[in-house]
């Protein structure tokens, strides 16, 4: 086959001609991207740094604001390049290395959130077992799994489409995506379809359904428990929730997205619904721990007031 069935660039479509409308958006859009980096890398810290909070709960929790750093960072460098050119195309390569990035970062997120829902499951439903089971040992175990599966499966889906002779260049996105570049393809797509399948059930499916089934037997156990266990209940699992659910309705809409024509949405609302996708879970990920969880909040709230004038300074002055 000839070279131009491996086109050079991809040419992303859902850009909308904004006019002068593009600075005030990219400095809009800068801001968001600040505040993302600034929220997650705050929970980092401080959970890094507090002795207290070196237990598996947190710990899962920075992985999240790090997993959000990582994807944040494959789509904001780019959109922001593009919200301030009138040429949208993407080297192959480039497309490639951010439709990896950003579905990783999407596969990372669901398996953490499945490890984390086995945290709370075993918090509530076996107290007295929770320091037996998850010891450090096992949590490494987890989280290093978390990582390494959807970094092989989402490269195995990334390597299948790069391999794809295409018949044109146009991604109706704002950003790179591998069903797109599969639906561009002039020969059968059979493999990277089944491929697509197992790996959707695998990352997307089985945390989902997992998370759900921990959840309904963690309600069981509360209905047969007093007020007071069902409030600490709620206070420990509520921002697992809220991300869970936020989580949820956002994979729903990229894979509502990917399968049908996006140029006869409105393109306002077609760019809108792609970015939920990778904006809304890393800035609202930090605010919902940092302020639903109290030992998060008051170290926080603690950092940012900065340290206190010591007893004997103050006698002294």
């Amino acid at each position: 086959m000839g070279n131009n069935t491996y086109p050079p660039y991809f040419n992303l479509t859902m850009f909308v001609n904004i006019g002068t409308c593009r600075y005030p958006t990219f400095v809009l859009c800068l801001l968001l991207y600040a505040l993302i980096v600034l929220a997650n890398f705050l929970i980092i810290v401080v959970i890094s740094q507090e002795k207290t909070l070196h237990e598996p709960m947190y710990f899962f929790i920075m992985c999240l604001s790090i997993n959000s750093l990582y994807g944040s960072a494959g789509f904001f460098f780019r959109f922001l390049r593009d919200l301030l050119y009138d040429t949208h195309l993407i080297s192959r390569s480039a497309c490639f290395t951010q439709t990896y990035v950003i579905y990783s970062y999407a596969s990372y997120e669901l398996t953490l959130l499945g490890i984390m829902a086995y945290d709370r499951y075993v918090a509530v439903c076996q107290p007295l077992h929770y320091h037996n089971k998850m010891t450090s040992k096992l949590v490494s175990k987890l989280v290093t799994f978390a990582w390494i599966y959807p970094a092989f499966s989402v490269g195995t889906c990334v390597y299948l489409a790069s391999r794809l002779p295409l018949c044109g260049n146009k991604i109706p996105k704002v950003f790179c995506a591998n069903w797109p570049i599969v639906k561009l393809s002039c020969i059968s797509t059979v493999i990277n379809n089944l491929v697509g399948m197992l790996v959707s059930t695998t990352t997307v499916f089985l945390p989902l359904a997992f998370v759900l089934y921990t959840y309904a037997r963690i309600f069981l156990i509360c209905r047969k428990r007093s007020s007071e266990f069902k409030a600490k209940v709620i206070q420990s699992c509520l921002p697992h929730i809220i991300t869970f659910v936020n989580y949820s309705i956002t994979v729903f809409c990229d894979v509502a997205l990917s399968r049908i024509d996006l140029e006869n949405l409105n393109p306002f609302l077609a760019v809108i619904l792609s970015l939920e996708f990778v904006v809304i879970p890393p800035i609202l990920n930090p605010l919902v721990y940092g302020l639903k969880l109290p030992e998060i909040r008051k170290l926080i709230l603690k950092m940012l007031s900065g340290p206190k004038p010591d007893k004997q300074t103050k006698s002294h002055k």
